[in-house]
């Protein structure tokens, strides 16, 4: 009976997080709806590529500072969620760590201005949009996640996007006004950042303690293999605007970025349902692999169907959706929305492989060894192609590594047994 209830209990949280992390979503959805036909329009192809290329550049050093813990802490949470002395803990240990990763970042990026043209031509695009990897370290979304608290997490992020999508349109007027882009975005980063630091010291009673070294080496280790297939990831998803611009220019990036910045939007509907039952998962793979599998299964068909109808309906509208949301400038847009119209699905099938059941079920070496594979393929591809056929070619070299990921995790898990 007790057993019941608080299966019961879980179900209604998780049902309780995915409305949550739904409604969060719809707001990634919309308001990038909103703000990115104006921008475009506003902006331009060339300046608009400007800041694509730059947040590109950026996502590296989010992802050094990430270190894996979006999904290593957050499993550590989900577990020891009633401990609030182990939880303070690992929080306290989690943030030196990302304090430490971020002053690096910093190092990194003055370095690279200092000593490179294209980057020292608009040093302060690059400095402005640094405050995204600021903020983004202040705002522990690995806590809530562990805690299964998405519900904050909406409340926060759907005011700081509200915030600025409505300061794009007061702050930003013309093409001389595009440093503001950066700076705005900035801006939200660390003043949400700051207040959740604040919310959860006072609402769940974490607070800093003192970290061991051992703890400290402990939770990097926990992070490697996640953080080197996160890493890895990063070749075949930020990585090809980073390489168009290094080998094109600023325009084709616009071109390309402005039609992935679309697909992205619709890939991320499946990202509340991933986000909400990753812990959940984590939890009950911990005591029942069984059940584990039989609600994956589940969650493969409703999720697979639901995602390959929205792709395939992209693919059919590609055209009125560029010229609708973008204009007829960026029609060189639409060839990149077509090819990369199947994301959403192929994300959707290898995020359950991966995500939610390799890293649940012990097999991180596996999912590294086929991300960094995956990262190769592209990194070649993307150059070979970019170089070629441009923002068509790197289109082409995303859809290709998203297959063979897709394809690999699946037959990886059928010769384990578990599919």
């Amino acid at each position: 009976m007790v057993e019941k209830v608080l299966q019961n209990s879980n179900i209604k949280r998780l049902i309780t997080n995915i409305f949550s992390l739904s409604l969060l979503q719809i707001a990634n959805y919309v308001l990038p709806l909103l703000t990115v036909p104006y921008l475009v329009r506003v902006l331009g192809p060339e300046k608009y590529g400007l800041i694509s290329f730059s947040q590109a550049f950026i996502q590296y050093f989010i992802l050094l500072t990430d270190y894996g813990f979006n999904l290593s802490a957050t499993r550590k949470i989900s577990i020891y969620r009633d401990d609030k002395e182990k939880i303070s803990e690992i929080f306290s240990a989690v943030f030196f760590i990302k304090i430490c990763l971020l002053i690096i970042s910093f190092l990194i990026i003055v370095f690279t201005v200092l000593f490179f043209r294209k980057f020292r031509l608009d040093f302060m695009v690059y400095f402005y949009t640094f405050g995204m990897v600021i903020g983004n370290v202040l705002f522990p979304v690995w806590f809530f996640q562990g805690m299964e608290e998405m519900n904050y997490i909406t409340y926060l992020n759907i005011a700081w996007k509200t915030v600025f999508a409505a300061s794009i349109f007061i702050f930003v007027r013309n093409q001389t006004d595009y440093l503001n882009v950066p700076l705005l975005n900035s801006l939200g980063y660390v003043g949400i950042g700051l207040f959740s630091l604040c919310f959860i010291n006072k609402k769940f009673k974490v607070k800093y303690v003192r970290v061991k070294f051992e703890t400290v080496k402990n939770e990097l280790v926990d992070g490697y293999y996640i953080f080197i297939s996160t890493l890895a990831t990063s070749l075949y998803t930020v990585s090809n605007s980073f390489i168009l611009g290094l080998i094109t220019n600023n325009t084709i990036v616009g071109y390309y970025s402005a039609a992935e910045k679309i697909i992205r939007a619709v890939q991320g509907l499946n990202n509340p349902v991933s986000q909400a039952i990753y812990p959940y998962v984590s939890k009950l793979s911990y005591t029942n692999k069984d059940s584990t599998i039989k609600f994956i299964k589940k969650v493969i068909k409703y999720v697979g169907s639901g995602s390959l109808l929205i792709s395939i309906c992209i693919f059919v509208l590609a055209k009125p959706i560029v010229f609708i949301l973008l204009g007829h400038q960026y029609v060189e847009s639409i060839p990149v929305m077509r090819i990369l119209a199947f994301l959403p699905f192929l994300v959707a099938l290898s995020n359950i492989f991966g995500i939610q059941i390799m890293l649940n079920f012990g097999m991180e070496k596996e999912f590294s060894r086929i991300i960094i594979s995956a990262s190769a393929i592209n990194i070649v591809l993307a150059i070979i192609l970019a170089y070629f056929y441009k923002h068509v070619g790197a289109s082409f070299s995303v859809l290709i590594t998203e297959i063979y990921v897709t394809v690999i995790m699946y037959f990886t898990l059928r010769k384990k047994k578990i599919l």
